[in-house]
């Protein structure tokens, strides 16, 4: 089972191509949301040597990152070895 945890938004990588799929306006009404309710939706991680890459949660991190926050709540996911 997935284990929440805190992640340094500094830390977060996000790939070329998941950056381009990037909508202002869903990170400005996320933002707008996030400063009501909070984070409700961790986004997903794996582990890159000293950083993280992003999996899933754009717009969630951009989010977070455009209201001034530092972490983020997450999933670190594992890659399965074949």
């Amino acid at each position: 089972m997935l284990e929440k945890k805190i992640f340094p938004i500094e830390k977060i990588y996000v790939p070329t191509k998941r950056a381009k799929t990037l909508d202002q306006d869903k990170v400005l009404a996320l933002a707008n949301d996030m400063l009501e309710n909070g984070q409700t939706t961790p986004i997903r991680l794996r582990a890159d040597g000293e950083r993280f890459v992003l999996i899933e949660g754009l717009h969630r991190l951009e989010a977070l990152r455009a209201l001034g926050e530092e972490t983020i709540e997450g999933f670190l996911v594992r890659a399965r070895l074949h």
